[in-house]
């Protein structure tokens, strides 16, 4: 069996857990501890992580929410192995409380994923123990592979600002929308047609953007901005009202609640 192609193991397979279970079960084996959840079809439920039967060869992934991560102290460490590798997506919970709960000697990945996972277009930021092997991170792309995008950061800090940028940008990206159609509608249109404008005027930039990855942000924005115009007024508005002091300071808090919730305050 291919490094790519271990087993995996899901403890918790909720929301974010069962988008993992889903895109991952077509492609390999996938077992799952959670006995509060339904699981996806075709993955095998696990009823006692210290139960015979398991794998030697498995990749644990660690998505139950981090208030529950202390009662699973005792099963992790159970779980630890030489050819085992854990991948936790639990928010605020560091490397260094992972290798107390699991074992110094264990391989750790810290994983950020975002909800657009659940549909195969996520984005994950990733950072591992010292150690780590080529093998390992093989594995951790291949997973994450195949609910989107995986980039590798320097430092485990950086996991605040990537929570921050892509974790919560979904919510910050539904936002701007709500706010696009309530103007829209303020200008006349009704809440339907302003809806439907919006849905696929966002999906398309969206597109559009993929279809150029080197092209930067800014070139595409002065592709549709001609001097003078309809979008150079609205460019020129949002730049006078302060759209990056504002975009800074959201970041900023949901950066300094990640550390917060971590204990790094």
């Amino acid at each position: 069996m291919t490094a790519d192609r271990v087993p995996v193991l899901m403890i918790g397979c909720g929301r974010m857990g069962g988008a993992i279970a889903r895109a991952l079960v077509s492609s390999r084996r996938v077992l799952a501890f959670d006995p509060q959840a339904d699981l996806p079809d075709g993955v095998e439920r696990v009823e006692d992580l210290r139960g015979a039967g398991l794998p030697a060869s498995l990749t644990v992934i660690l998505a139950v929410k981090p208030q529950m991560a202390a009662a699973l102290g005792e099963d992790l460490a159970a779980l630890a192995g030489p050819d085992r590798l854990f991948v936790s997506i639990m928010a605020g919970i560091s490397l260094s409380t992972l290798e107390g709960m699991i074992g110094e000697q264990q391989t750790i990945v810290r994983a950020m994923p975002n909800t657009p996972a659940a549909i195969g277009h996520g984005m994950t930021a990733a950072v591992a123990t010292a150690g780590i092997t080529d093998r390992h991170r093989e594995t951790v792309a291949d997973i994450f592979g195949a609910t989107g995008k995986l980039v590798w950061v320097e430092k485990e800090q950086d996991l605040d600002a990537v929570t921050a940028v892509s974790g919560s940008g979904p919510a910050y990206f539904f936002r701007f929308a709500e706010a696009v159609v309530q103007a829209g509608v303020a200008e006349g249109l009704s809440d339907d047609v302003a809806r439907t404008l919006v849905r696929q005027t966002f999906a398309g930039a969206a597109r559009l953007v993929e279809t150029d990855p080197d092209k930067s942000l800014g070139e595409f924005r002065r592709d549709v901005t001609s001097p003078g115009g309809t979008t150079a007024a609205g460019i020129q508005s949002m730049e006078e009202d302060g759209i990056d002091d504002l975009i800074g300071g959201v970041v900023r808090a949901a950066a300094q609640r990640s550390r917060e919730l971590a204990g790094n305050s």
